[in-house]
């Protein structure tokens, strides 16, 4: 553009991301006489430092005046590490600002965030959903380049630095459209599933696990010799998990958008499922990293957890599942502080019961030394397995069942009963006041046989609260006010081979 650049200061609304959520940052720019030369202070990372170089391309590439002054870019407040490329754009429009490159009119207004290409493009940062909430709650406008998520509040988009060249000459303006930017996938939230339980033949008893497991978001280990359909069944789950609703979506999303993951079928509402690899860290699983982002089980709040051949994970990987099924949120605490991820989702696991995985198959024989089977179910025994609700036996289908095609319930069916019996669940929470407990619910015979099952069964206090909770869980599904004797029979009977 040819013009002169001046001697000024100027500050813009910034933001950098700090766990699950977007921290406001000024971004301070002082432009005196001097050594020509971009500083930066207040504690930026090698991330954050990179940027003299592209933000000192970009301004060259987009036609404006690279200032020959000492220029110093503050990053307040100065305390805290800042990390990143978002602060790329911020930067570049306080120097353009500060040297009287381009009007100051609505810059107060805005949040600023993206990363600069060296000519002048202006890129999406991880995080942009983060971004726009803090945006939303500060009363600021978002400016910067979509990623693509559905965002929650006003983004005035911003490709390039040559826009703030049009603002210049007074063709353009730092204002939202006025329905903000509509970002959409393409998918029809009531378009159906690719997948669907009607395709896993004679597997109705597992089916019915599944659907105890959905309406009360319990988890579900499965255990059957390979080629069973535990598989099958597990990624299945999602398709009669009910849509999620506004907050549990904006949540989920919140999660994979600070992690840099693409959302997919997320953004129409439905739930998230996330099915890692047995070689995952534990810092992948539970989030870490440097700079730390959520993990597997944070990308997976509102939605499915499957964990494939579980004895195959490590030890200390299975562990740290511990304290996030029971606090819904994991706490991960560094040398700069805690950070809080939450983690609300359903455990889906399968195994097969041995090494070989024959043991209990009355079509094949297990090869497997005592000792063996032993060693291979313990690392899917003890306190991670008291977690978990429901353990079922898959067995293998019927090869004429299979070959005939003898399909049973369907998604739709099964997505039937989950909302039906979650509707039943919320009117009879309704009714009474409070919730009580599960147990409070029982009649007396489901009582008295409920003390005779856990003194036979030397059921733990925790595994007796969860086999309450599945009772109650079976009496919504059949409309029943009070826990039957039926009920905790059939809740009784999920506790599996041996992990009570």
């Amino acid at each position: 553009m040819g013009a002169s650049a001046q001697m000024g200061s100027y500050t813009v609304h910034a933001a950098v991301i700090r766990g699950a959520e977007a921290m406001p940052v000024s971004v301070e720019v002082s432009a005196t006489s001097g050594i020509p030369g971009y500083n930066i202070v207040g504690m930026p990372d090698s991330m954050v430092l990179e940027a003299r170089q592209r933000v000192r391309c970009a301004i060259d590439a987009s036609g404006f005046d690279n200032p020959v002054l000492n220029v110093t870019i503050n990053l307040a407040p100065s305390g805290d590490r800042k990390t990143g490329t978002g602060l790329d754009l911020p930067m570049a429009v306080a120097i353009l600002a500060a040297t009287g490159q381009i009007p100051t009119r609505d810059l107060d207004q805005c949040l600023f965030v993206g990363e600069l290409g060296l000519r002048g493009n202006v890129c999406p940062v991880r995080g942009t959903l983060a971004y726009a909430l803090l945006a939303r709650r500060l009363g600021l406008v978002l400016v910067g380049a979509p990623d693509g998520l559905p965002q929650e509040g006003s983004i005035c988009p911003c490709r390039s630095l040559e826009r703030l060249g049009r603002l210049r000459q007074g063709v353009d303006s730092l204002e939202p459209p006025s329905d903000g930017v509509a970002i959409s996938a393409d998918a029809d939230p009531s378009a159906p599933d690719a997948l669907d339980y009607a395709d896993v033949y004679d597997q109705e008893v597992a089916k019915r696990a599944m659907v105890v497991a959905a309406t009360g978001r319990h988890g579900l280990l499965m255990i059957g010799p390979p080629g069973a359909g535990k598989t099958m069944l597990a990624r299945r789950l999602p398709t009669i998990l009910p849509p999620l609703d506004d907050g549990a979506r904006i949540e989920s999303l919140l999660m994979h958008s600070v992690a840099g993951q693409d959302a997919g079928a997320l953004s129409q509402g439905r739930p998230p499922f996330r099915a890692p690899h047995h070689s995952i860290s534990v810092a992948g699983l539970v989030g870490g990293g440097r700079p730390v982002i959520p993990g597997e089980i944070s990308l997976a709040h509102q939605g499915v957890l499957f964990l494939d051949e579980l004895p195959e994970f490590a030890s200390n990987v299975l562990q740290s599942l511990r304290q996030p099924l029971e606090d819904r949120s994991v706490r991960i605490v560094r040398v700069d502080g805690a950070y809080v991820f939450p983690c609300a989702f359903m455990l889906v696991a399968a195994a097969n019961p041995c090494p070989c995985g024959h043991l209990g198959d009355p079509g094949r024989a297990c090869t497997c030394a005592a000792a063996l089977v032993e060693r291979y179910q313990s690392r899917m025994g003890g306190p991670l397995a008291d977690r978990i609700d429901i353990h079922i036996d898959v067995a293998r289908p019927a090869s004429k069942k299979v070959i005939e095609k003898h399909a049973g319930l369907s998604s739709q069916a099964m997505a039937d009963q989950v909302r039906s019996g979650r509707e039943f669940a919320a009117w009879r929470q309704e009714r009474s006041e409070g919730e009580p407990s599960a147990i409070d619910t029982f009649d007396a015979a489901a009582r008295v046989a409920f003390e005779g099952i856990a003194t036979r069964l030397s059921l733990g206090g925790r595994a007796i609260v969860r086999a309450a909770r599945v009772a109650r869980t079976i009496a919504d599904l059949e409309h029943h006010e009070q826990v039957s004797r039926a009920d905790l029979i059939e809740a009784c009977s999920y506790r599996g081979r041996g992990h009570v």
